[in-house]
C-alpha cells in the first residue's frame, strides 16, 4: 500500500480537530507541564518555512512529554496590535481589525497543516476586548501602587498616601522619579490636584516626561529596535530624540528582583548574562559638583552663575551630582561630560557656545540611545562652563556629548581619561588633559580599566587635595573605600547602588493598539472603574494623527467618559464636571504580550485574569521557546509584570518561564540569474548559466527559488514571472540553465522565501517537521534547501515500509524479537530519548535513519518493537505515527501511549571486533566474545593463519592490547 500523505494528512487532522485529541483540562491527577511559543504576530505575508522551526521543536516535547504521562498545556495565540496593521490601514483605509484577521485565519490555516498539537480552544488575540481587558486591569493596579523598597514589593498606593499624612517622607523607602522632602503638614496643606500630581513620583505607571524616539512621518513614537541607522524600519521615515509627556512603566524598581531570579532559572549563561549587562548592577558614590563662578573659557570674563538656581532633578542647587563606580579616580577628572537631553546644558551653556552646542544637539536628536552606546566614534562640544572638583578645588571643563546617556546615573560624569576607554578617546581627540593614576602606569588603552596597583595622587599635575586627603599608596579597592568614606563623612554625596535599566515607555501615538483606561480631571489622569472594563477601541474614520498633532484616537467622536453614568459617550458633551475627555495614546506591543501566559491558564474567566485553581495548577511555564531578540524587551517586561501580579496575589511564581529555549534562524538559499551587461538597450537581454558566466562581463540577479529545482531554473516559469524578460536568450549548459545560490536572509526582496503551504503539497507535513530538525540543533541558525528534502521524504517512504507492502499492511509476529531487533530498537529508544530532553532533534532523526535500515535489512516483522517504534516516531512525524498506530489494531490515539523504555541488557555487545595490528600496521579484524580476556585473545591472534603470514621468520617480541579496540604484535 502506498505511502498516500496526503490523504493520511488531511484525515487526521481533520479527526484531531473532531476528536479534540489536544484539548486539556486541569487534572490533579496528573504532572503538569506547560509549553509555550513566543507567540507570533500575523503578518500579511503569512509563514515562511523560518517561523515554524520553534514551533516544530517545542510541539515535538509537548507530545513527548504527554508519551511520559505529563498533562501538558500547548496553547497559541496571536500579538494581533501593531505598527504594519495600522500602516495598511492608513494606506488602504480599511480597518486594521479586518486585515488582521484575515493574517489571522491565514496563519491559522497555515499552522493546521503543519500538524500541531495546540490546543485551539485556549487561543488569545491581543486585541479581542475580552483580552485586554485584563491588560488594562493589570494597569490600573500598576498605577495604584507603588514600590516599597524595604518590603521588597510593590504595595496599594493609599498606604503611602496614609505614611505621607502622618510622616511625610522622613524614613520612606520607595522606589521614585527624584526624592522629594515633605513633611506632613505640607502634604496635608496640598489640594487634591497638587497631590495626585505628586504622587506619579511613586507610581509604579506613572506620567513622565522621557527623552523617545519620535517619528514624525509615522506619527509616534518608536521603540529602539524599530529605528535603524536614525530612520524608521517600517517606511524609512527620519527619526529624532524628542522629550514627550509619556506613560511609563517604574521596571527600575524590579532591578535587583530581576537580577536575582535569573539565578532561579534554567536559561543558557549567555542570554543570562545579556538580561545581566542590561540591568547593569553597579555600586559605586554620588559625588556633587559646583558650577565655577563664572561661563567663560579660562581668562574670560567673570559671569555668575544665577542661571543654575532651582536645578532639576539629579543636579544640586548651583550644580549637579555624577555617579562613578570608581570614587578614588577623583584626581584624575580633567573634564565634566553631560549628556545633550540633560536640562544643565541649557543653564551652562554660556552666550559665545549658544550656537555651536545647539548645532551639536540638533545633531544628536536624530541618533537613538542604542546606536549611541554601539558606535564609538567622538563627538562633543564645550559649554563654555567650568564645575569645580570638591576635592581639589581646580575648575574643570564641562563638555556635551552623546556617548553620555541621560538615563543612565544621573545623565553626567567625571570624565577620568587616563583608566576610562571612551574617555581617553574624547581626550585624545578634544587635546584635553590626560592624568595617571597608578604608580608607574602607562597611559595607554591596556590601562583603562587597571584595578590592580598603587595608587598615587598624579604628582605631575601637581593637583592637591583639600583637607590633606591623599590616597597615595593605597591598593585600589582601599582608595574607593577611602573616597567613599570621606565624601560621606564631608556631605560631598552619597554611597548609591545604581541600575542601567530604565523605566519602560508605555505610551504609543497609535490607533490599532489598547486603550489605556484614563480620563482626565483638571489635567491629572483618573481610572475608569474596574468594574466598567474593558474599555473597547472606538470607530474611527482615519488613522493618521490629526491637524494638531493630536495622536490618531484625537479623531473619535465618542471619546469621553461620563463619571455619573460610568460610559464612554461623545467628545461634546466634555464639562469637565461629570464627563471628561480620554487619554489619546494606547498602548504599546509589548503591553498586550507581557502576561499572555497566564491568561492561556484561564482564558474564558471573565472574573479574573487567571483564577487561583487555575495558576495554582499550571504555576508558570516550563519550556518558552523563542527568539534571542526579545531577551532585552519581551523577557525583561514579562518578568517585571510577573513579579508585580506575583506581589499582589495573582501569579504564584515570582518567575513566570522556567527553562528558555531559543530557536536559531533558518537562513535562506539565495538563487541568481547572470544577466550579460550590454551597451545595446534594445537588444534582448541575455543570460548565461553558472558554469559559463565567467566568459562574460555579468550581473547577478534574484530570481524566485520557487522556479528554480536543484539550482536549474525554469526558465518558461522564469519568463512568465519577470514579462519584461519574455525574449531574453539563454547561454545553456549541458542543454540546461545553472543558477548560482548563497546563503542569506530569508525575504522576500531577495526572492528566497520559501511558503511552508509548498512543502506540504509536495512533500508532507511529516516530512517539513523531519527535515526542519535534522537541517541542524534547534539553537543554530541554518540554511535552507529545498535540494535536501527529499532524503527525509524517502526515510519515512522506507519507514512505512516497515509495515506496509504493496499488496497491503504486512502480518506482523507476536513472538519474540531476535537480539538484533532488540539492540537496534531499545538503542534508539535510548538516543531518541536522551536527545529530545537535550534538544538534538537533528541526530534523533539521523537515529532513526539508521535504525529504520537495519530493520530493513533484518527484515523484522516483530509487532512489539514496530508499535514502540510508532510511538517513538509520534512527536516527530504525528500524521504517520497515528495512521500506522490504528493500522496496528489501536482505537485511540498514538498520544495516550507510554513512551517505550530501554532495558540496557538488549545493548550489552555480546561481541567485539578488534583490529589486528603488525609493528602498529592494521592488517585485518577478528571477533571475540565481549567478556574474552588476553590471554584468550593472544592464544586466538597467534593461531590464527593471518598472522603466521604476517609473522613469518621472525620473532614475536611482545603482544600490546588495547581493550575493545586494537591487538598490536610487535616483531622483529
Amino acid at each position: 500500500m502506498e505511502y498516500n500523505f496526503n490523504e493520511i494528512e488531511r484525515r487526521w487532522q481533520k479527526r484531531w480537530a473532531e476528536m479534540k485529541t489536544y484539548h486539556v483540562t486541569e487534572d490533579t491527577q496528573k504532572e503538569k507541564f506547560y509549553v509555550l511559543n513566543m507567540f507570533p504576530y500575523p503578518s500579511g505575508a503569512g509563514l515562511h518555512v523560518g517561523h515554524p522551526l520553534g514551533y516544530i521543536a517545542s510541539d515535538i516535547y509537548a507530545r513527548y512529554k504527554r508519551l511520559k504521562g505529563f498533562n501538558v498545556l500547548n496553547p497559541m495565540g496571536y500579538d494581533a496590535y501593531g505598527l504594519p496593521a495600522e500602516q495598511y490601514a492608513i494606506q488602504t483605509g480599511q480597518h486594521p481589525a479586518v486585515t488582521t484577521d484575515e493574517n489571522i485565519n491565514h496563519y491559522r490555516e497555515q499552522l493546521d497543516k503543519i500538524g500541531f498539537s495546540f490546543d485551539w480552544d485556549r487561543e488569545v488575540r491581543t486585541c479581542d476586548p475580552k483580552y485586554y481587558h485584563w491588560t488594562q486591569w493589570a494597569f490600573i493596579r500598576m498605577f495604584n501602587s507603588y514600590y516599597d523598597n524595604a518590603q521588597q514589593k510593590a504595595r496599594p498606593i493609599e498606604e503611602l498616601e496614609k505614611y505621607l499624612s502622618e510622616h511625610g517622607t522622613e524614613g520612606l523607602d520607595a522606589a521614585c522619579s527624584e526624592e522629594l522632602k515633605l513633611t506632613a503638614t505640607e502634604w496635608n496643606a496640598m489640594t487634591e490636584k497638587e497631590k495626585r500630581h505628586t504622587l506619579m513620583n511613586w507610581r509604579l505607571a506613572y506620567l513622565g516626561e522621557t527623552m523617545v524616539n519620535w517619528c514624525a512621518g509615522l506619527g509616534t513614537v518608536l521603540a529602539n529596535d524599530e529605528v535603524v541607522d536614525g530612520v524608521s524600519v517600517r517606511g524609512g521615515y527620519p527619526v529624532v530624540q524628542k522629550k514627550m509627556m509619556q506613560w511609563c512603566l517604574r521596571v527600575s524598581a524590579y532591578a535587583q528582583r530581576l537580577l536575582d531570579g535569573l539565578d532561579t532559572v534554567e536559561w543558557t549563561d549567555s542570554l543570562k548574562e545579556t538580561q545581566r549587562n542590561w540591568i547593569g548592577r553597579s555600586e559605586g558614590t554620588e559625588i556633587e559638583f559646583k558650577i565655577a563662578p563664572h561661563k567663560l573659557p579660562r581668562g574670560g570674563a567673570s559671569d555668575t552663575n544665577e542661571a543654575n538656581q532651582n536645578s532639576p532633578s539629579g543636579e544640586n542647587e548651583g550644580g549637579f551630582t555624577i555617579f562613578t563606580t570608581r570614587a578614588d579616580t577623583i584626581f584624575g577628572v580633567t573634564f565634566m561630560v553631560l549628556a545633550p537631553e540633560s536640562e544643565l546644558v541649557e543653564k551652562v551653556t554660556t552666550p559665545e557656545q549658544k550656537a555651536e552646542v545647539d548645532a551639536y544637539l540638533e545633531r544628536t536628536k536624530k541618533r537613538t540611545e542604542r546606536e549611541r552606546i554601539s558606535d564609538r566614534s567622538v563627538s562633543g562640544v564645550f559649554s563654555g562652563s567650568y564645575a569645580v572638583n570638591p576635592f581639589t578645588g581646580e575648575d574643570i571643563p564641562i563638555w556635551i556629548s552623546d556617548y553620555v546617556l541621560a538615563g543612565y546615573g544621573t545623565g553626567a560624569i567625571m570624565a577620568v581619561p587616563a583608566h576610562d576607554s571612551r574617555d581617553y578617546a574624547f581626550a585624545k581627540h578634544f587635546g584635553l588633559e590626560i592624568r595617571p593614576l597608578i604608580e608607574g602606569c602607562d597611559v595607554s588603552e591596556e590601562s583603562f580599566d587597571a584595578k590592580e596597583g598603587t595608587v598615587c595622587n598624579s604628582p605631575k599635575s601637581g593637583v592637591e587635595a583639600i583637607h590633606g586627603f591623599s590616597l597615595n599608596g593605597l591598593s585600589v579597592k582601599e582608595a574607593i573605600q577611602k573616597t567613599k568614606e570621606f565624601v560621606k563623612a564631608n556631605n560631598l554625596g552619597r554611597v548609591k547602588v545604581n541600575y542601567r535599566l530604565r523605566d519602560a515607555i508605555f505610551s504609543r501615538q497609535r490607533y490599532w493598539g489598547e486603550p489605556f483606561p484614563v480620563y482626565y480631571k483638571d489635567g491629572e489622569p483618573y481610572m475608569i472603574p474596574e468594574e466598567c472594563l474593558p474599555l473597547e477601541l472606538p470607530e474611527i474614520d482615519q488613522y493618521k494623527p490629526t491637524e494638531t498633532g493630536e495622536p490618531p484616537l484625537g479623531h473619535a467622536k465618542k471619546w469621553a467618559w461620563d463619571t455619573t453614568n460610568n460610559c464612554v459617550v461623545d467628545k461634546s458633551l466634555v464639562d469637565n464636571v461629570t464627563v471628561f475627555p480620554l487619554e489619546l495614546n494606547t498602548m504599546p506591543g509589548f503591553a498586550g504580550s507581557s502576561a499572555y501566559y497566564l491568561r492561556y491558564m484561564d482564558p474564558t474567566n471573565d472574573k479574573a485574569l487567571v483564577s487561583p485553581e487555575a495558576d495554582q495548577y499550571w504555576r508558570n511555564v516550563d519550556l518558552y521557546v523563542g527568539g534571542t531578540e526579545h531577551a532585552t524587551g519581551h523577557l525583561i517586561y514579562s518578568r517585571y509584570w510577573n513579579k508585580f501580579l506575583h506581589d499582589i496575589g495573582v501569579s504564584c511564581e515570582e518567575e513566570p518561564f522556567k527553562k528558555l529555549v531559543n530557536q536559531g534562524m533558518i537562513q535562506g538559499r539565495s538563487n541568481f540569474v547572470y544577466r550579460v551587461n550590454s551597451d545595446d538597450h534594445d537588444a534582448a537581454p541575455v543570460f548565461v548559466s553558472l558554469g559559463l558566466k565567467d566568459k562574460y562581463d555579468t550581473t547577478p540577479i534574484h530570481v524566485d527559488v520557487n522556479i528554480v529545482h536543484a539550482d536549474v531554473l525554469d526558465i518558461n516559469a522564469f519568463k512568465a514571472w519577470r514579462p519584461e524578460y519574455e525574449n531574453a536568450e539563454f547561454i545553456l549548459e549541458d542543454g540546461k540553465y545553472v543558477c548560482g545560490w548563497a546563503i542569506e536572509k530569508m525575504s522576500k526582496s531577495m526572492y528566497n522565501v520559501v511558503n511552508p503551504d509548498m512543502i506540504v503539497e509536495k512533500y508532507g507535513a511529516d516530512t517539513l517537521r523531519l527535515y526542519e530538525m535534522f537541517l541542524g540543533p534547534v539553537e543554530q541558525s541554518k540554511p535552507w534547501d529545498t535540494n535536501g528534502i527529499d532524503g527525509c521524504h524517502r526515510f519515512l517512504k522506507k519507514f512505512w515500509g516497515l509495515y506496509s507492502d504493496k499488496d497491503g499492511m504486512k502480518e506482523l509476529a507476536d513472538g519474540e524479537a531476535t537480539a538484533e531487533e532488540l539492540k537496534s530498537v531499545h538503542k534508539l529508544i535510548k538516543k531518541v530519548t536522551q536527545d529530545i530532553e537535550a534538544f538534538s532533534y537533528n541526530t534523533s532523526v539521523a537515529a532513526f535513519m539508521i535504525c529504520v535500515n537495519e530493520l530493513s535489512q533484518m527484515k523484522c516483522r516483530n509487532r512489539a518493537l514496530l508499535t514502540d517504534m510508532v510511538v517513538l516516531i509520534a512527536p516527530f512525524a504525528p500524521h504517520i505515527a497515528e495512521e500506522l498506530w490504528h493500522a496496528l489494531g489501536n482505537d485511540t490515539t498514538v498520544f495516550d501511549a507510554a513512551w517505550p523504555e530501554y532495558n540496557e541488557k538488549f545493548l550489552v555487545e555480546s561481541t567485539v571486533s578488534l583490529t589486528v595490528s603488525f609493528n602498529g600496521k592494521a592488517r585485518y579484524q577478528m571477533q571475540f566474545a565481549a567478556d574474552a580476556d588476553n590471554k584468550t585473545i593472544e592464544s586466538a591472534v597467534l593461531a590464527d593463519d593471518r598472522s603466521k603470514k604476517y609473522i613469518g621468520d621472525k620473532n614475536v617480541v611482545k603482544v600490546i592490547i588495547v581493550p575493545k579496540k586494537i591487538v598490536n604484535i610487535v616483531i622483529k
